[in-house]
């Protein structure tokens, strides 16, 4: 009696409660889209400024088409909410779910990490839209470092964290399928291989390699991953 009380003040539902990690996965890769797609519109195509491109080409399209990059700065940091969540709410479950390892605390600590480096990377992307700060090349160029390390590395490398404290479990756990676990797993190897971008400028092409796959792995766990709670675990209640 004093088990079966335990159990019920324990899991007070039978499946999980909170926001659905698929659907909050869609809303992040659609302002990721539409942050891509407003700026190749509102500047007639032209190529976003590259880190490591030339400095005075770069320069220009911040001064030329500053609407463009403040808009892409907002779906930049908008987006970054979406990915906090889809954090949130996949370690939930898996803890709802009865998986305490710290893979799980692992994800969460990524996932928070990932959100907040995005933001700030959206934040460095708004500053540089402002009036007379482009204007300066040297200023302009740090910025647009301090953003690449923020949006590219640190927060490919922090979503890494995320997908592999997620995918870990769920490939022996069967919370996922398991080609989605290991798509999660090769990514997270990938993700933190691109750390090498710091120090190997040519390795800068892993964070697109991760990033876009990212997106088929976020909305693949968010509606796949499990949330009831396991049938052994229900039968013994």
């Amino acid at each position: 009696m004093t088990s079966t009380n335990s159990q019920s003040s324990r899991f007070p539902y039978d499946r999980h409660r909170g926001p659905h990690p698929g659907i909050v996965a869609v809303i992040y890769v659609l302002l990721f889209i539409a942050g891509l797609v407003s700026f190749g519109v509102l500047s007639n195509g032209a190529e976003f400024p590259r880190p490591f491109g030339a400095l005075e080409k770069a320069q220009q399209t911040f001064l030329q088409f500053t609407y463009a990059i403040r808009i892409n700065a907002f779906f930049q940091f908008a987006c970054a909410i979406p990915l906090g969540i889809f954090a949130a709410a996949v370690t939930s479950r898996l803890r709802f779910l009865g998986v305490n390892v710290t893979g799980v605390s692992i994800a969460f600590f990524g996932g928070m990490g990932a959100s907040l480096l995005f933001m700030l990377s959206g934040l460095c992307s708004w500053v540089l839209s402002q009036p007379g700060i482009a204007d300066d090349l040297n200023v302009t160029h740090a910025i647009q470092l301090l953003g690449f390390g923020c949006g590219g590395v640190g927060t490919i490398a922090t979503f890494g964290l995320l997908m592999a404290g997620i995918s870990v479990p769920c490939l022996f756990g069967g919370y996922t399928p398991k080609w989605l676990a290991w798509l999660g797993i090769i990514l997270a190897v990938l993700a933190e291989l691109s750390t090498l971008s710091l120090i190997i400028p040519q390795a800068v092409w892993l964070l697109p390699i991760v990033r876009f796959p990212s997106c088929i792995w976020m909305i693949g766990t968010g509606f796949t991953l499990l949330k009831k709670l396991p049938e052994p675990l229900t039968a013994k209640q």
